[in-house]
């Protein structure tokens, strides 16, 4: 099965090289690479001008910074894979945990598989307390609406079978993307797993982007989309 891997890009300049270069050295996986970069300024898009033809499949480059769910539904038009999965362009994901998602949707098991940062015995690194926390309701709010049973909804790693995330009608342009599409595969006749996965957290210092105004944002979205089937 092709696997069609949707990296959204917005300033990572630092990170972006070695993200894709993990991706390449995984064995036994027929992949398609799509990065839309969202209007980075610090020097990313050089980067990934300079990338060769046989290393990413695909690149679109946004004429304005729209946000990671805008980038995501760009490169869920172009993919031609059977599975999409979404990779962020830091280091906090790391791509050898595509065995361990993927395998539920390849044995057929599974329509959707989200990964998760707090089950498992995989290697995590421990930063924001409140951070944690509210995940945590986020993810529990989520879930009494949608009647799922997530552990963290808020997780990146998440693939779907194609045929089932291009027929969603999704709207949110930032980080909304996460409850939007979480509440839009609870309202379906759907097998939904989840699996653990490791985590490696980075800092603001770091780059790290979400803030809490998108806590609020994602609050909003749990309610709009779970009220509005």
């Amino acid at each position: 099965m092709k696997i069609s891997i949707i990296i959204p890009c917005f300033n990572e300049k630092s990170t972006i090289k070695e993200i894709v270069n993990k991706i390449l050295k995984l064995d036994n996986l027929d992949l398609e690479i799509i990065i839309i970069d969202d209007f980075s300024t610090d020097g990313t898009v050089e980067i990934l001008k300079n990338f060769k033809e046989d290393k990413i499949n695909k690149i679109i480059y946004n004429n304005k910074n729209f946000g990671k769910g805008y980038s995501v539904r760009q490169g869920i038009k172009i993919a031609t894979g059977e599975i999409i999965l979404i990779q962020d362009a830091d280091l906090e994901y790391d791509p050898l945990d595509y065995y361990k998602i993927l395998n539920p949707i390849m044995k057929n098991k599974a329509d959707v598989v989200f990964g998760s940062r707090f089950i498992g015995s995989d290697e995590k690194n421990v930063l924001y307390f409140w951070h944690r926390v509210g995940n945590a309701f986020l993810t529990l709010l989520s879930n009494m609406l949608t009647n799922l049973n997530l552990s963290d909804m808020e997780c990146c790693y998440k693939a779907f079978k194609s045929e089932i995330i291009k027929k969603l009608e999704l709207k949110e342009n930032r980080f909304g993307f996460e409850p939007e599409v979480t509440a839009k595969i609870s309202g379906k006749n759907l097998r939904i797993y989840e699996v653990g996965i490791s985590y490696s957290g980075r800092r603001y210092s770091e780059g790290k982007k979400i803030t809490w105004k998108d806590g609020f944002s994602a609050i909003r979205c749990i309610l709009k989309y779970n009220f509005k089937f």
